[in-house]
């Protein structure tokens, strides 16, 4: 049995699909690029940025990122930017032509930890030492 892809295509403009975004898509967070972490100091650094309300990290093909939940004080209840004209080219440079509304970003994720303890876990299991870092 195949499986066949759903995707919905704007069929005028991005405010006609923006409009039928959930609203909890590309304009609820935003993700900072980090180096790739590799030591226990690394990882311990990012614990203590996860253990921020709002804080998640992951690693897809581009490397790795803060995945940081807040969402655009901009965003109208029905989806759409309101500030269109005005807003900033990070904004205008985005398309929408195949976006999350398409398929969520996290299909593509290597790693994905979106609590602290998910990544004290990963943690646990990737570092012997992970919880003798607070004993000299």
């Amino acid at each position: 049995m195949s499986r066949k892809k759903i995707v919905i295509h704007a069929e005028s403009n991005a405010w006609d699909k923006c409009s039928r975004c959930p609203g909890d898509k590309c304009c609820s967070y935003i993700t900072q690029s980090i180096d790739t972490p590799r030591s226990l100091d690394d990882f311990d650094h990012i614990a203590w940025q996860m253990a921020h309300k709002g804080v998640q990290v992951y690693k897809d093909e581009d490397g790795w990122f803060l995945l940081i939940m807040n969402t655009c004080q901009f965003l109208q209840q029905d989806g759409r930017c309101g500030i269109y004209e005005t807003r900033p080219q990070l904004c205008r440079d985005y398309s929408n032509d195949y976006c999350e509304l398409d398929e969520p970003a996290e299909k593509s994720f290597k790693y994905y930890f979106k609590t602290y303890d998910e990544l004290d876990a990963y943690c646990r299991k990737r570092f012997k030492r992970w919880d003798k870092r607070f004993t000299s």
